[in-house]
């Protein structure tokens, strides 16, 4: 006659049960989750694919830096020269991250105002020119999906997508898809903080990580117990 499994093992299976309990739930959102985040190229979830390939302009031989340094009030950190369109256009950044840009002829340029902002969109994105709305933001009310802390001209067009545009400088910050929102949402769930979607290291999920971890140690133990032979069906 064979002896059922030990003791130790019918414990370690109960145990394996409540723990699956508890762990259920966080492996399948991190499953279905995880299935999502993969299901499209990062550079779809990005919006890459939507941003238009415009060459640039090389600058003319006779360019120079606009910008007088004896007369600028801030700490300097760089000075770059670039072609915006056909214009030479001097930037000067400044020690406290803050961005001017100056004309050839040493005048600042204004930041971007609505219409600016529409502009670049219009020029630099697919779809750009469908807007159903646009809308100021300053670095302390952000948007969640902007993930910085800067000023922002927020670009929402028709199919959903929000274009994110530096009034400082007309350069796009960000293009947030729907999709992309999707993905910050499987992101957050992923991790665990809902909150920022930041946060890849606190002790709920690391918690749950290695009960997890546990409960896979010990559903793995418990495929080798020996289990009782079934009776064979008699012979009639």
């Amino acid at each position: 006659m064979r002896k059922g499994p030990p003791m130790s093992m019918r414990k370690l299976a109960k145990w394996h049960i409540w723990l699956g309990w508890l762990i259920g739930v966080p492996l399948i959102i991190w499953t279905l989750t995880g299935l999502l985040m993969v299901s499209r190229p990062i550079e779809d979830v990005r919006g890459t694919h939507l941003r238009q390939d415009i060459p640039q302009a090389p600058l003319p031989a006779n360019a120079a830096i606009a910008a007088d340094l004896s007369q600028l009030e801030k700490p300097v950190r760089s000075l770059s020269i670039a072609m915006e369109g056909s214009l030479a256009v001097t930037r000067v950044t400044y020690m406290d991250g803050t961005v001017e840009r100056y004309s050839e002829s040493g005048r600042s340029i204004p930041a971007l105002n609505e219409i600016g902002a529409r502009t670049v969109v219009a020029r630099q994105i697919v779809g750009g020119s469908e807007v159903d709305a646009a809308r100021f933001y300053p670095a302390d009310e952000a948007p969640l999906d902007l993930r910085q802390p800067v000023d922002s001209w927020q670009v929402k067009l028709a199919d959903g997508t929000n274009v994110y545009v530096a009034p400082a400088t007309g350069d796009i910050l960000a293009v947030r898809t729907p999709f992309w929102r999707l993905f910050d949402l499987a992101w957050g769930l992923h991790i665990m903080d809902l909150e920022t979607r930041e946060d890849t290291s606190h002790p709920v999920l690391i918690l749950f990580a290695a009960l997890s971890s546990i409960g896979v140690v010990m559903g793995t133990v418990l495929l080798f117990r020996r289990r009782k032979a079934r009776p064979k069906p008699a012979n009639g």
